[in-house]
């Protein structure tokens, strides 16, 4: 590799999380006025590792080296310091202030020891918008501009911050085309003045165009680096996925009718911007349907259209030939949706409950009578979802906190199944579940397919993909990207599918 001055090295990098090892003694080197890309699957490791160099985090073991000196720092702020300033993808701003402010905030600048000069910071800030091409006025509210607008105000708020070493995840996420061609321009001209660059995103064809040098995780570890000129896309995918190949999951499940039709659903999310759109699929019994899109392309938010949660949605949802009307999530449970959210702590168990309160609560109404619940069948029903999962606890009144991942997991699905359910909709069911438990999740994947239910199942886990369901659609940017069936599809057909922006000129979606 070449010998051009290594500005920031990370050197031997491990960090766990509860037992979980999110990266294994990594190295990475970062070339001074490059742009030095960082690559990987889901779950590879590099957000963490990006956390560790910004000073969100710290790591288990291992060191930093900036102008080959060791550093030690644990806040973002200690970080700006020694040059490291980080544009985050999820958007971190104020947005009841406005752009000026947001630039500024915590490092206000002052006309004495107490006031603020709003005056000068808007001039300022003005400087840095006229800079990335952004001519707004600097006093306009966050709140007020487009996602890609307020990604731009991101990138000022990093340049206002003189750093040396600016991280990107994900900056062209919510970017429009020409305002990707902006920043493209700006990296040149920061990497031009000797601003060093890390660059993290799964558009293979943008890091071909923009970077110098690739560095590429899997699974926690190191696996390669080498200078973009000296690659291509199909060195990337196969270094990303190792050409791993796992066995599907076998079945003697045959696709019965349509149970689900979507016809052009979308979900404006203001100002011309949508988060999905204009997406249709059907849904079969005894079928299980994948989903699969990186961080953002809006899976998690399809399921959310389709449970209830998102009364802006726009398109028509049709359950067993039948135009769905509700417009709620209790309406929604009554046609026959139930949804595994991917938050299983927050959102999918109320934790000062008992198990068996939690698994009877989306259907108490087929254990009352009157303004009483007949004790005797819900526990008759409990213990019949208990032993068909083969939840492990000492009793139904146990706490659901006293149970592991795995089954706590269990229980959020018998939850489901305790409803009038024709579709099942599944969002990271595996997430902070064990391997053995993971086996069982997909056991139960099958049989409820079996039974002439319809399974959505949602994962950021390649493998998972393409072991589980029967057909599986790319999401990418909000777009359906593609449409494959379990026969046809590989890990390098997901990764080409969720990482190209198939719809870039499409300036709906941002």
């Amino acid at each position: 590799m070449s010998q051009e001055e290594i500005i920031l090295e990370a050197r031997r990098i491990s960090k766990q999380f509860q037992g979980t090892r999110a990266l294994d003694s990594v190295d990475f080197k970062v070339r001074k006025g490059k742009v030095n890309v960082l690559i990987g699957e889901n779950g590879a490791g590099k957000s963490t590792l990006m956390k560790i160099i910004a000073g969100v985090s710290t790591p288990t073991s291992g060191e930093i080296l900036i102008d080959n000196n060791v550093v030690h720092y644990t806040t973002p702020s200690e970080a700006v310091r020694y040059g490291v300033g980080i544009i985050y993808q999820e958007l971190n701003l104020f947005p009841n202030l406005n752009i000026a402010e947001n630039i500024f905030m915590t490092r206000e600048i002052k006309n004495n020891l107490i006031n603020i000069d709003f005056k000068r910071q808007l001039q300022e800030a003005k400087k840095y918008l006229d800079k990335l091409q952004l001519f707004v006025d600097p006093a306009t509210l966050v709140n007020d501009l487009r996602a890609g607008q307020q990604q731009i105000v991101e990138i000022c708020k990093v340049l206002s911050q003189n750093a040396r070493i600016i991280i990107m995840d994900e900056p062209t996420s919510s970017l429009s085309q020409s305002e990707v061609s902006i920043l493209f321009n700006i990296i040149n001209e920061l990497t031009a003045s000797g601003v060093t660059v890390i660059y993290i995103s799964h558009r293979l064809e943008e890091i071909m165009q923009i970077g110098d040098y690739v560095t590429i995780l899997r699974d926690g570890h190191f696996i390669a680096e080498d200078r973009i000129k000296n690659i291509n896309l199909q060195w990337i995918i196969e270094k990303m996925t190792g050409n791993n190949r796992i066995q599907r999951i076998e079945s003697n499940r045959t696709q019965g009718e349509e149970i689900l039709r979507v016809e052009h659903l979308s979900l404006p999310k203001g100002n011309g911007d949508y988060t999905l759109k204009d997406i249709s699929f059907t849904l079969h019994r005894n079928e299980i349907l994948g989903i699969y899109g990186l961080r953002g392309a809006g899976r998690t938010e399809l399921l959310e259209c389709l449970i209830g949660e998102q009364p802006a949605m726009e398109g028509s949802i049709f359950l067993e030939g039948k135009k769905i009307t509700s417009k709620d999530i209790s309406g929604r449970i009554k046609d026959g949706f139930s949804l595994i959210p991917e938050d299983r702590k927050n959102m999918g168990i109320f934790q000062n409950l008992s198990v068996e309160k939690n698994m009877t609560v989306s259907s108490l109404n087929l254990f009352t009578k009157y303004t009483s619940i007949r004790k005797k069948n819900e526990r008759s029903a409990v213990e019949d979802i208990i032993r068909k999962l083969q939840i492990k606890l000492s009793s139904p009144e146990a706490l659901i906190t006293s149970l592991s991942g795995g089954n706590q997991q269990k229980v959020v699905i018998g939850k489901s199944l305790l409803t009038q359910l024709k579709v099942l909709l599944m969002d990271e069911p595996t997430r902070g579940i064990d391997v053995a438990a993971k086996q069982d999740v997909f056991h139960i994947c099958n049989q409820l397919a079996m039974q002439g239910f319809g399974v959505i199942f949602v994962s950021s886990e390649m493998q998972e993909i393409l072991a589980i369901p029967d057909r599986v659609l790319v999401l990418s940017g909000g777009h359906l990207n593609g449409e494959f069936t379990n026969t046809a599809v590989t890990e390098e057909k997901l990764v080409r599918t969720s990482a190209l922006d198939l719809n870039a000129s499409d300036q709906g979606v941002k």
